[in-house]
């Protein structure tokens, strides 16, 4: 049973796992790029990996620490870890863990992870991982909501990002399915034609053409502030969702699309680029051709001139309504997922909703006329 170091490596296009290579004198040679080192070994014919820091010595101490146990254990002898007699320190697990999603994952996913394991530990009283326990998770469910006054999804979503960090440090099966904080599943919120129309009115020539974007290409925050010229083609009228190693940027889930636009939007967009004063490559930077962070907070200033509720404007109800009108115009569920760049179909099937507003409402009174 042989016990190998590997290491996680940032690419040209996503992380990816590579063997370590060596120096004569057993060093393992240096790396400019960021990564993480593994151990990497089989038991009872499954593969596992674990994540063992950045540093290569702590790395070849931890692979030989690892390599005496499993070879005591498959001769029958119990062997105990000398620098954790007792487990792996609950501290030490939660910031190697966390070490790693940093370097694999995207900042505002780290802080998610860092939260709900930070509150994590200041409700888990266990000093390892090892000695956690299904009552310790059902405390911190219920610590979740009632210390931290935390919303049923919020609840939900941290739950579920500690029992990943558990998965990933061999804790398995300690919960049942009952045991997960529930939340109510609310259906998608869209915008009626009524309320568009009296917040484009309000909207200047910039302001008309991010919101117009947003509206008829269904592209999420993150991807129209790292939008550039290069992904627009204004003859073919379409826009391509692109990786961008120059702002250090990738697509959710890795995946790169391709979303076709209307004439509409061709005008406002050649417009717009037509009367840019800068060469920011951005579409919508800020004034440092920078990707701007403030989309949300221009909604909700077009809202107010509008004179409509701030509270009902925010920038995800722009893509549940791209997606609810293409699905009602007819185009298939397949290619409104390959538009809205989903995972899975039950994403898209989410948006499958009924017709509601005024159109509708003359059709019920017809009924019973």
């Amino acid at each position: 049973m042989q016990v190998t170091i590997i290491k996680k490596v940032k690419a040209d296009k996503g992380w990816k796992f590579d063997p370590v290579e060596y120096h004569g004198n057993g060093r393992i040679k240096p790396d400019p790029r960021p990564h993480t080192f593994y151990l990497d070994w089989y038991e009872d014919g499954k593969r596992k990996r674990e994540a063992v820091g950045k540093f290569a010595p702590q790395a070849i101490a931890r692979r030989e620490r690892k390599q005496h146990l499993l070879t005591s254990a498959a001769l029958g002898i119990k062997a105990v870890d000398p620098d954790r007699p007792n487990g792996t320190p609950l501290k030490e697990a939660i910031d190697v863990y966390l070490e790693d999603i940093r370097l694999t994952k995207k900042p505002k996913t780290y802080a998610a992870y860092k939260k709900a394991l930070d509150y994590f530990a200041e409700s888990c009283q266990k000093a390892t991982v090892e000695e956690i326990e299904r009552r310790d998770l059902l405390q911190y469910a219920a610590f979740l909501r009632d210390d931290k006054e935390q919303s049923p999804r919020s609840c939900w979503n941290k739950f579920s990002n500690v029992m990943s960090f558990l998965k990933a440090h061999g804790v398995r099966g300690i919960v049942k399915k009952n045991d997960w904080p529930r939340y109510v599943e609310q259906e998608p919120e869209v915008y009626e034609s009524e309320e568009l129309d009296a917040f484009f009115k309000a909207c200047d020539e910039q302001e008309r053409a991010l919101f117009e974007t947003f509206l008829m290409t269904g592209m999420r925050e993150q991807e129209l502030m790292h939008l550039t010229w290069r992904d627009i083609d204004l003859t073919h009228g379409v826009v391509r969702v692109r990786h961008k190693p120059e702002f250090d940027w990738t697509p959710k889930a890795y995946k790169e699309r391709e979303i076709p636009i209307p004439d509409k939007l061709v005008q406002s967009l050649r417009g717009c680029k037509e009367k840019a004063e800068t060469k920011c490559p951005l579409v919508f930077p800020n004034s440092n051709c920078s990707p701007n962070g403030h989309f949300l907070r221009m909604c909700k200033a077009v809202a107010k001139r509008a004179e409509l509720p701030e509270d009902d404007f925010w920038l995800h109800k722009f893509r549940s309504t791209f997606a609810t009108r293409a699905l009602r115009s007819g185009v298939d569920l397949r290619t409104v997922q390959m538009w809205m760049g989903h995972t899975d179909l039950e994403s898209t099937m989410r948006y499958l909703k009924p017709n509601r507003g005024k159109a509708v409402r003359e059709k019920v009174n017809a009924m019973f006329d």
